[in-house]
């Protein structure tokens, strides 16, 4: 039996209310004086803390690390595959001591299908780490991501899966669930433009091929986006959630919200990137890139825009993943509606029907934090304890 001050269900706070776990599920939830507690429960007294469903991280790469560390380059071309691994284990360790329970990993970034044995390695209790939807290599044009070399001749590792053409998407979408993809993930556009300008990469037609092929399964689309055209054909395609959408527009972010395509804006990626820059927050003035996150996710919003927390973590450091729920609230999200972002929307939109909320039958996957988050949401920042499938891992 869980006595925290505070349950926030994934839906709304509610003072006074308790949590039973039985086994690995939620046995009973409510009104301390509406549950009935079995004599041989164990007690966990939770004073001044909330209770919250374990967090979801909607946009996340386990085998990237902060690249003011290492370049995104240098990662893909001069770290082993056993590096890249050992990382990851470390990553998923601390992204699930910091509440974070289940996450979304758009992609391996050159690192094959490891994400598939990391996810199995976790599923066994092998290493600690949260549950995970993999979205294994991702899915790029050709020509159109990196690495890339001046020596033409040169045979040189791809940080994402190549493909072209209603066949090649076919074969690519297919081979990728057969390796073990919950999540297919594609790059609408790219910096492949002239001058290293983005620009759209995919046909509208083999977009429409890959959810297409995807949905046939089951399974969701998310794609990269960051030009207008790239996330105008994303749109019409019907994929399932648009990262980064920094081309949004107010039309743009209007089809969204009628076609009900969610927008996971990595809000933490672009602040971070600056930082790297030489940018300092609170000192200097905003950058364009930021300037323009802020624009987008605000216009987003007013268009009643779905909104996915993931905050493209790897790109910054892991266990730092609630940096980005801070940020939603500062770019003037509700605290309670970034709550309700890293569980229960983020839980429906990635189709995770037994999780994201504290509810009867829902599994014990869960975190307590100290303070009210509702008020004051650098309060996720302060977890106490983690529970995932009704165990205390932390």
């Amino acid at each position: 039996m869980l006595k925290p001050d505070r349950v926030f269900d994934g839906q709304q706070m509610h003072e006074g209310w308790w949590v039973l776990i039985k086994d690995n599920k939620i046995e009973a939830v409510g009104d301390a004086r509406q549950i009935n507690v079995p004599a041989t429960a164990e007690t966990i007294e939770l004073k001044g803390q909330t209770l919250l469903p374990g967090l979801i991280e909607g946009h996340s790469h386990l085998f990237l690390h902060p690249y003011n560390e290492t370049t995104w380059n240098d990662q893909v071309l001069t770290e082993s595959r056993a590096e890249r691994t050992a990382r990851a284990v470390e990553h998923a360790k601390a992204t699930l001591m910091v509440g974070f329970t289940t996450v979304r990993d758009l992609g391996t970034e050159g690192a094959g299908y490891d994400d598939v044995g990391l996810k199995a390695a976790i599923e066994k209790g092998v290493i600690p780490g949260p549950r995970m939807l993999v979205a294994t290599r991702a899915i790029v044009a050709t020509g159109s991501y990196g690495p890339k070399s001046a020596v033409t001749e040169a045979v040189i590792p791809k940080g994402a899966e190549e493909a072209d053409g209603m066949e090649g998407i076919t074969r690519a979408v297919r081979s990728q669930i057969g390796h073990g993809a919950d999540v297919v993930k594609l790059y609408a556009d790219y910096r492949w433009g002239l001058n290293e300008t983005a620009a759209p990469t995919f046909t509208l037609e083999e977009l429409k091929k890959a959810v297409e092929v995807a949905s046939s399964s089951g399974r969701i689309v998310a794609v990269h986006s960051s030009t207008t055209e790239g996330m105008r054909r994303a749109i019409q395609a019907g994929v399932t959630t648009i990262e980064h959408g920094d081309g949004g527009t107010p039309e743009l972010f209007k089809l969204m919200q009628a076609k009900g395509i969610a927008l996971c804006p990595t809000l933490a990626a672009t602040e971070s990137i600056s930082g790297y820059r030489g940018w300092k927050k609170g000192v200097d003035p905003e950058p364009e890139g930021v300037k323009h996150k802020h624009l987008i996710f605000t216009e987003a919003l007013k268009a009643g825009v779905t909104i996915c927390m993931g905050g493209d973590v790897g790109v910054f450091t892991h266990g730092d993943n609630a940096k980005e729920m801070l940020l939603m609230v500062e770019y003037g999200m509700k605290p309670i509606d970034v709550l309700r972002s890293a569980t229960s929307v983020n839980a429906a939109v990635f189709k995770l029907p037994n999780l994201g909320q504290i509810k009867v039958g829902f599994l014990a996957d869960l975190v307590s934090v100290e303070g009210n988050p509702a008020n004051e949401i650098k309060a996720v920042k302060e977890v106490r304890k983690v529970w995932k499938d009704g165990k205390m891992v932390r």
